[in-house]
């Protein structure tokens, strides 16, 4: 697999798009995430990505969007999220990237009032008119598992199901590692995600709260969850995911520290090449 990173780590640390991506390519990352939003990128930026991601040999493999619309009670709510990820999956295609990395988000009201069945349901057949549209442009869906109480797939058996239910060949799974951890998902489980899962993100927690922090800045055991990975054959990413660094003014070093980390991880178990 292909160690990569989420470009979001440099721009929220108010790095401009082409500095942080010079970085990312001198550091030594096989691939970019590009964190962004199309109905507000220009022509023009989206232009001097490519450029700058051709000349520096980082091929772009993902663009991560939250859409936790897809699941309103609301249908012009639903409509809009599902256009707006239609512009998603468009910027991937144009940029030869794998997949979308989709967040679907949590259950409204504590399900209450709302029943979890329709929220479900509405998931699934958002899921079902991206898939059919991903299909078109040759892109994938990669759903987002999160571990917090209340979000529509907050576990490896969640996820799972979902994939099974939505029954389409381009929704697909992403596994977080420490999203896994704060989920009580051990690396054993990785298995029932075998034949759905296509892209990962890596990052360490303190293993109670959600981190984003470089590999072995938290508690997470990697080894374990990087074999499982590595037995399910993915032909994809790794990706960094950094949010939020204490000090955006050494966010280079930061960044760095996790690329350090993970490749070495990644080299234990043999999972990048």
């Amino acid at each position: 697999m292909k160690l990569g990173i989420i470009n979001s780590a440099f721009s929220q640390a108010g790095v401009d798009t082409v500095t942080g991506l010079e970085h990312i390519a001198r550091i030594g990352f096989d691939s970019v995430d590009i964190f962004t939003e199309p109905s507000l990128i220009s022509n023009d930026e989206i232009s001097t990505i490519t450029k700058t991601c051709e000349a520096k040999n980082l091929p772009i493999l993902s663009l991560p969007v939250v859409a936790i619309g897809l699941i309103d009670f609301n249908d012009p709510v639903r409509e809009y999220h599902i256009s707006r990820c239609k512009e998603f999956i468009d910027l991937a295609a144009h940029w030869g990237a794998d997949n979308i990395l989709l967040v679907l988000g949590e259950y409204l009201w504590q399900r209450e009032v709302i029943t979890p069945e329709d929220q479900w349901r509405w998931g699934i057949e958002s899921c079902r008119i991206l898939g059919d549209y991903a299909e078109s442009k040759g892109v994938d869906i990669a759903l987002e598992l999160e571990p917090f109480r209340l979000s529509l797939l907050c576990s490896i058996d969640e996820m799972s199901r979902f994939v099974r239910e939505c029954d389409h060949p381009r929704v697909r799974a992403n596994i977080d590692i420490s999203h896994l951890v704060l989920a009580d998902n051990g690396p054993e489980e990785v298995c029932k995600l075998a034949d759905q899962a296509i892209h990962v993100h890596i990052s360490d927690c303190d293993g109670k709260v959600h981190g984003d922090l470089p590999p072995g800045r938290g508690v997470v055991k990697f080894a374990p969850y990087l074999q499982a990975i590595k037995e399910l054959e993915i032909d994809g990413a790794v990706s960094i995911e950094l949010e939020y660094s204490p000090d955006p003014d050494r966010i280079v070093e930061w960044v760095e520290e996790a690329y350090t980390q993970t490749a070495r991880l990644m080299d234990q178990v043999g999972l990048r090449g």
